[in-house]
């Protein structure tokens, strides 16, 4: 059905085959429910669904669809702004597919749908590698080759060098689409493909076309291809093409009414389309002051993911960074009942032994709880596996900010325990001043867009004359970190 862009039909069976008792068929109807969301841009739900999708893989933990979850995961996560989590899940997705033998089915496609995702995220080298893995595999096995036809990677490929300027790679991308379109429209091979493959083709025609190669809509009438297709990117291609037909049959002011009111999904083709074409039509009526203009908003959108790349690399080296010292930190404590396996911070049964071996010596310490604020929203909005990411995240910078003998443990949820030995009250107020700011200085963003995250913390002394069990020093701090909380902080 989805093949069929019959999307809703797709998603009211995705979504009665949900929990079914078969655990294969729960997961695939999860998978379908998922794509199927995606297409029809119902961005509320897809947090649900990923997790949904997820949980099901917990009982049939296949790692074809592994790949094809994680896929679809990071389309959703790219919508939602969050270019982190993004590229999590395109890295997590390819591994898992790696894992794969080349002669499973769920391999093949899982690679189409990396591709796929690949595409819409602006990883176009990626995503071409990804396709042909995908063909690879659908060869070795005997699927359709048919079914493996995906012009809209190479077109989103074209369209993307063109809004950076390079509009002669545009060109040779576009001309190859188009005779690949001709070749099948003679074989009668067109017909066959899949209603969105239609409307790319038609795409690639009539943009070539607005680009100066009118010559083209002597040989393919792209109006037919537009129509076909009732997802949202069909809809998207449909609206551009007719801003593209408007330039090339020489009604460029038509061509910028259509453009000023034409919403669009980035992923369709890309964030610098609408300014591209916009640029194109104002150099047809003459305009070249808007024109340059235009070309210009067209190259910045379309660079800015780059940019976010290059923050995203700095990003990365500083958390995997995080990580290994945290790993350093907990080596002692990979027993594995001492140990919370999310984030690999000692848990809160290694938490009361360690503080109960420090009382029985004549220690003393500062014991705080620190909670997360806005950690609720975030399973909410953008699901449970984002959640787990801000956690580790968390305790990665919990555990940088850390001095030397401190102690950092997981307590639960999204509450966690810093335990400050020999250290005074207005010591351990400087501890937190820099947790916080540590905390708030995440770029959050990036990973969980909408969502801010930052961090209270409640304190008590334990030892010394003052409590001696975990248990009462976490409902003292924990109290405290309460009252902090309906206490607005000084700006």
């Amino acid at each position: 059905m989805l093949f069929d862009d019959r999307v809703t039909e797709a998603l009211a069976v995705g979504a009665q085959l949900a929990n079914a008792d078969d655990p294969r068929t729960r997961v695939d109807a999860r998978i379908y429910r998922l794509a199927a969301l995606i297409n029809l841009d119902r961005s509320t739900e897809y947090a649900a669904a990923v997790d949904a999708a997820f949980e099901a893989l917990q009982a049939f933990p296949e790692p074809g669809r592994y790949g094809r979850v994680h896929a679809l995961a990071a389309v959703t996560a790219y919508r939602f702004g969050s270019l982190d989590r993004c590229v999590n899940h395109l890295v997590r997705s390819a591994f898992a597919l790696k894992a794969v033998e080349l002669t499973d089915a769920m391999a093949a496609w899982g690679w189409h749908n990396l591709a796929t995702a690949y595409s819409y995220t602006g990883f176009h080298g990626y995503a071409l590698s990804a396709i042909e893995k995908a063909r690879e595999v659908a060869a070795a096995i005997g699927l359709p080759a048919s079914d493996f036809v995906t012009p809209g990677i190479r077109l989103r490929l074209a369209v993307s060098l063109d809004q950076r300027g390079d509009t002669d790679g545009c060109q040779r991308v576009l001309r190859d689409l188009v005779q690949d379109c001709q070749a099948k429209l003679a074989s009668g091979e067109l017909a066959q493909t899949r209603p969105i493959n239609r409307a790319n083709y038609g795409y690639a025609a009539v943009r070539l076309a607005a680009l100066g190669y009118r010559r083209v809509l002597d040989e393919i009438d792209p109006r037919p291809l537009l129509r076909d297709g009732a997802s949202r990117r069909a809809d998207d291609l449909r609206a551009l093409g007719r801003a593209c037909h408007a330039i090339a049959i020489g009604r460029p002011i038509e061509a910028v009414a259509r453009l000023e009111t034409a919403v669009v999904s980035d992923e369709t083709a890309g964030a610098g389309e609408v300014p591209r074409l916009r640029a194109l039509a104002h150099v047809a009526t003459g305009d070249y002051a808007a024109a340059y203009a235009a070309d210009r908003q067209a190259h910045r959108v379309a660079s800015a993911d780059t940019d976010r790349l290059r923050d995203l690399f700095m990003d990365g080296v500083a958390a995997r960074l995080d990580r290994e010292n945290l790993h350093e930190r907990v080596a002692k404590y990979q027993d594995e009942a001492n140990t919370d396996p999310l984030t690999g911070l000692p848990n809160r049964r290694y938490l009361e032994q360690y503080v109960a071996d420090l009382v029985g010596h004549g220690g003393s310490a500062v014991l705080g709880v620190c909670d997360l604020d806005g950690f609720k929203k975030v399973n909410t909005v953008h699901g449970h596996l984002s959640g787990d990411i801000v956690l580790q995240r968390v305790a990665g910078v919990l555990n940088r900010v850390m001095r030397r003998g401190d102690f950092v443990a997981r307590y639960g949820g999204d509450e966690f325990v810093v335990l400050l030995p020999s250290t005074s009250r207005a010591e351990a107020h400087e501890i937190e001043r820099r947790i916080v700011s540590a905390v708030s200085g995440e770029d959050w963003s990036a990973l969980v867009p909408g969502t801010p995250i930052s961090i209270t913390i409640g304190w008590a002394v334990i030892g010394e004359g003052g409590l001696t069990r975990v248990a009462d020093a976490f409902e003292t701090a924990d109290m405290a970190m309460l009252n902090a909380k309906a206490t607005p902080r000084a700006s």
